[in-house]
């Protein structure tokens, strides 16, 4: 069994208090990926829910843990959507601290779930300072995604869903960032499914937590240069690493090119309106075809949180 901060009768227990909308979410088949791919895809839709993105699993588990009272967490935009919900639905007061630099449809949502919403210069590290402040300052809760164990046994509850409905899959591909997601999902399946392939995949232009990953301690980037804005991240944790060392198998880095072709592919052939972040498991298999030819591949499509405007640029038809 991994070693790890999780628990998987902790993740079992969770199904009976995350609210049943973020549960059990699609996994089929894509058949009209595969001749573009070459290899069996499917799809676990992590965006047909109220928040549109994973993160509610692990919110609705800090939220019931909490009750009542004030919390405030940093935020790229899908984190903070996903407690404003939770803490909405149990009258809890909500405070999301995100960069200026975030997509507007995610601060708009943020906004209109009800939350508190602080906006400093910087990116999500420096929102990640100024929420640990004002939590020191009021006495209240910080919600630190990743950290948290109830983020990554929220998230781990989609594992349990994958080794149910794919019991066939070879590999499955899971976006990195903070690795709540990653952590969770490759310690249920490195239990249940110890067969499963599970690999990490982040931007070349966010690579922090894939360094710490190749070379076994944290790695710090100055800076981060990618669209997909929900992955991130310059300053890994060092607890999330060393679950991650646990149960990945692989750690991979994708080119920008390959994820705005990713989000059009998933557009033009799924019918799927995803964010970048959500199509970093296509970016992967359109990087390493030789890699997953012919295997049957699971990704986890896990935000579609877009800001309409940059969506329709990505999906534009290309030039002939």
């Amino acid at each position: 069994m991994p070693q790890t901060r999780l628990d998987t009768d902790r993740i079992r227990a969770a199904r009976r208090v995350i609210d049943p909308v973020f549960l059990d979410s699609p996994l089929y088949r894509c058949d009209a990926l595969e001749p573009e791919l070459g290899c069996a895809v499917s799809i676990k839709l992590e965006t047909a829910n109220p928040v549109r993105s994973f993160k509610g699993r692990g919110t609705e588990l800090i939220a019931a843990g909490l009750g009542a009272g004030s919390v405030v967490c940093a935020s790229a935009g899908n984190l903070g959507q996903a407690l404003a919900w939770s803490g909405r639905k149990r009258g809890l007061d909500v405070t999301v601290v995100a960069s200026r630099a975030a997509p507007a449809a995610k601060l708009d949502r943020i906004r209109a779930l009800g939350a508190r919403l602080e906006l400093v210069d910087g990116d999500f590290d420096a929102a990640r300072e100024r929420a640990s402040d004002i939590a020191r300052r009021d006495g209240i809760r910080l919600v630190e995604d990743s950290l948290d164990v109830e983020t990554c046994e929220g998230a781990a509850t989609i594992g349990l869903e994958i080794a149910r409905q794919a019991p066939s899959a070879e590999v499955v591909l899971i976006a990195l960032g903070g690795g709540a997601m990653a952590t969770g999902i490759g310690h249920v399946l490195t239990e249940l499914a110890p067969g499963v392939e599970v690999v990490c995949v982040q931007p070349a232009g966010a690579p922090a937590m894939t360094l710490s990953y190749r070379e076994r301690r944290v790695v710090t980037t100055e800076s981060t240069n990618t669209i997909a804005d929900g992955v991130a991240g310059r300053c890994p944790i060092p607890e999330v690493l060393d679950d991650l060392l646990q149960v990945a198998d692989d750690a991979v880095l994708v080119e920008e090119d390959s994820i705005v072709a990713g989000v059009r592919m998933l557009f033009e052939h799924a019918g799927l309106v995803v964010e970048p972040s959500g199509a970093l498991g296509v970016a992967a298999l359109l990087e390493n075809r030789e890699r997953f030819a012919d295997r049957r591949v699971v990704t986890v499509v896990c935000g579609g949180n877009v800001d309409p405007a940059a969506h329709r640029c990505w999906v534009a038809p290309r030039p002939t």
